[in-house]
């Protein structure tokens, strides 16, 4: 473990200039390629929001709609994990190998079926990431070919459902649902990992409030609409 700590404190970090914050943008790559695939994780019950999120409206457009439109903005190989009867008509869609087991077995079956090296998790219940933050992901993960995992930290928590992952963390993941240990993110110690600290957000132009996700009606109420 501490080996691993010492691994992750050498990875390179974004830097201060003059004190002016450098936002991301599309320059600063090559743009989205084919070895990047997207999946939108939609297989939760919403028990709380008392209704299926991916098709509850937020500004217009139901969150799954708002979800594919982002995915597709960084590559075009994007699938929806969750039923088929419910998502066939929108995109491909993966199901659950190990049924009722939460996110972790989303993303396990996420790259179970996916061709490309790299995959994007984002969850249906997420609007308020933008494109630029995906491409600093994706770029992130490019930079840096021996890490499976590239997720960033807010509020002092790891996103795992907003983070980049190498198809072998499919590994990890099944040895651990198959052990009844459903927890994403205490796989986080157990593979190379790349967090990206809050200091690294906010160099980057990045607002960890991005992460916010919507799980009530009283929280959707709650959010300000475009005039």
């Amino acid at each position: 473990m501490a080996e691993r700590r010492r691994w992750q404190t050498r990875l390179p970090k974004l830097s201060r200039r003059s004190g002016k914050v450098k936002v991301y943008d599309r320059g600063m790559e090559n743009g989205p390629g084919s070895e990047v695939a997207a999946f939108i994780l939609a297989g939760g019950k919403s028990t709380r929001m008392g209704t299926d999120k991916a098709f509850v409206e937020y500004d217009g457009r139901t969150l799954l709609a708002r979800a594919l439109s982002l995915a597709r903005s960084v590559t075009a190989d994007v699938r929806i994990v969750g039923s088929q009867e419910k998502f066939a008509r929108f995109a491909p869609v993966v199901e659950d190998i190990f049924g009722d087991c939460g996110p972790l077995a989303g993303i396990h079956s996420a790259l179970r079926s996916s061709p490309a090296e790299l995959n994007l998790m984002l969850a249906v219940d997420m609007p308020f990431v933008s494109g630029e933050f995906l491409l600093y992901l994706i770029s992130q993960a490019r930079s840096l070919p021996e890490v499976e995992v590239v997720v960033p930290l807010a509020d002092r928590r790891r996103q795992p459902l907003c983070a980049i992952y190498r198809r072998e963390f499919a590994d990890a993941a099944e040895n651990a649902l198959r052990a009844g240990q459903n927890r994403i993110d205490r796989l986080f110690d157990e593979v190379r990992t790349r967090v990206i600290e809050e200091e690294e957000l906010e160099d980057g132009g990045f607002s960890s409030a991005i992460f916010r996700n919507l799980n009530t009606p009283e929280e959707l109420d709650a959010q300000p609409r475009r005039a």
